[in-house]
């Protein structure tokens, strides 16, 4: 029975259900990636390479470093060595697919997840705390009343606009008072020249 128990605790954590899925959605889209590349891709290339090389298809794009010709005088590519640019190319292509193919979920997957964690702040900002509760209570607000609570939330909301303002005001009037009693230098010169040109 622990057996079991374990076993199934093993089978339903996170990382396992995840990985299993990726290997699935992962196997999907190779083959959704690879007849991208070998139907639609492919022939294209090989279209765009007949008419700039005049060769029929990737697979004709090599270049023989040491050539052995058969009887009838073609090129033996299993005796040969040869730079196989086709293979290369295709391999790029692939590459490029399933970058592009990963990137585009991972974009998609990031956006859901920011527009899931907007959603759980927003969904927080509406229930209300118990502090909240109790204010509402003494205040006579009933929960189920939304334009009392919506009255409630816009009044929270200025207040707290209100004393913001006022924080930043008494920071600012600080901030003066502060340079006003540690004059820089900079200010030490402006009212030197506003002396002088008064005098003047």
């Amino acid at each position: 029975m622990k057996f079991f128990a374990e076993f199934k605790k093993f089978i339903t954590r996170g990382n396992v259900v995840d990985m299993a899925v990726g290997v699935i959605v992962g196997s999907s889209f190779t083959a959704i990636v690879n007849a991208l590349s070998n139907n639609i891709l492919k022939p294209l290339v090989n279209w765009l390479l007949a008419l700039v090389f005049a060769a029929n298809s990737i697979s004709e794009l090599y270049t023989p470093l040491t050539a052995v010709y058969d009887a009838e005088g073609n090129l033996d590519l299993t005796q040969s060595i040869y730079i196989d640019w086709g293979t290369f190319i295709n391999a790029s292509i692939n590459f490029f697919l399933i970058a592009l193919v990963l990137f585009t979920i991972v974009k998609l997957i990031n956006k859901l997840r920011e527009g899931h964690n907007q959603l759980a702040d927003d969904i927080k900002k509406l229930k209300p705390t118990k502090e909240e509760k109790k204010e509402m209570k003494a205040q006579g607000i009933k929960l189920t009343d939304r334009d009392a609570v919506k009255a409630y939330y816009a009044a929270k909301e200025a207040k707290a606009a209100e004393a913001k303002a006022a924080e930043e005001a008494a920071a600012a009037e600080k901030a003066r008072l502060d340079r006003e009693a540690n004059p820089t230098t900079e200010d030490l010169l402006k009212q030197i020249l506003a002396t002088l040109k008064k005098d003047a």
